[in-house]
């Protein structure tokens, strides 16, 4: 269990739950709310947790049930080894207590989630960064779950073909002194909160966002998703990263929202092209002056505008 107090983090007011997502691995969540309120599950990708949804939570709760999952390795949740060092293991390790750091291991772990709270209603499904790829995984075989998206720089299909491949991501992914060098210093976490907005977060912020990774044995799960993102079909997540971008056009009879930072240097306007075509009637705000954590930039007209459209078909 994390050694982090939750109560000690900035506008973090809430009590997180856990639940035993694999033998011997916890996994930490949000569940704010009214118990019969719609459902809103918000994922998040790397190297963030669930403290990047706070603002949403904080907008929504009093209405809505908001269920908020930090993944295996990531935030307040356990933080196993997978039985590699710099590397993933070749072969999964079926060590206890072990965990293979896979994207279908994170889709998996969010249906178990989901069934250990007996939630088999309606969901309005919010992602952002790889929790696109993790929440549209879930939904593919969830689809008449859904019933809206909100949608905040992020990616539910291969990197455009238009988009190179980002250095920054390349360094953990492809070379091992750049894997080194991540886990043993946490600087994704790090440059992520430093350079992931426009508008300076403060320290106590920055902090909140990187204490769950530092040290080598909780920097795992930083390092690992970049190392399975799939750019051809020799890496083990291009199949289920095929059917999701395969599958995004059937979502378009929801009700959607998009909201993205266009200073984001990953998920770029290449990504919010894709949505758009994938996605046609979507409500789209885009803003120039946001980056990758646009929520923490534009938190005060997101929020107000999320709360709106989710209220529009109420």
């Amino acid at each position: 269990m994390s050694a982090i107090d939750p109560a000690t983090l900035p506008h973090y007011p809430f009590a997180p739950q856990r639940f035993e997502v694999r033998p011997g691995i916890s996994m930490s969540y949000l569940d704010e709310g009214p118990r019969d309120g719609e459902v809103v599950l918000m994922v998040h990708g790397n190297p963030s947790w669930s403290y990047y949804w706070r603002h949403l939570v904080l907008g929504l709760r009093d209405r809505y049930r908001c269920i908020v999952p930090d993944h295996v390795g990531m935030g307040l949740s356990d933080k196993p080894d997978d039985g590699g060092g710099v590397h993933p293991p070749r072969t999964p390790s079926k060590a206890p207590g072990h965990y293979d750091y896979t994207l279908q291991s994170r889709v998996d772990d969010l249906s178990a989630l989901l069934a250990h709270l007996g939630i088999t209603g309606p969901v309005t499904l919010a992602v952002h960064d790889w929790g696109g790829m993790i929440g549209f995984g879930w939904a593919l075989s969830h689809m008449p779950q859904v019933k809206r998206l909100v949608i905040l720089n992020t990616a539910a299909f291969p990197l455009p073909s238009a988009k190179p491949m980002p250095w920054q991501l390349s360094l953990g992914r492809d070379s091992t002194i750049g894997a080194w060098l991540i886990r043993r210093f946490n600087l994704f976490a790090r440059g992520a909160a430093r350079l992931g907005t426009t508008r300076r977060l403060p320290r106590n912020v920055q902090r909140a966002y990187c204490a769950p990774y530092d040290g080598w044995n909780d920097a795992i799960s930083t390092i690992r998703f970049m190392q399975d993102i799939p750019l051809s079909a020799v890496d083990r997540a291009w199949p289920l990263v095929e059917r999701v971008g395969a599958g995004l056009p059937e979502f378009a009879d929801r009700p959607a929202f998009i909201g993205w930072g266009l200073r984001d240097f990953v998920f770029d306007s290449h990504f919010l092209d894709g949505f758009r075509r994938a996605l046609p009637h979507a409500d789209v705000r885009a803003f120039d002056d946001a980056g990758h954590y646009v929520l923490e930039d534009r938190h005060e007209v997101l929020v107000p505008a999320i709360r709106a459209f989710l209220e529009q078909g109420n």
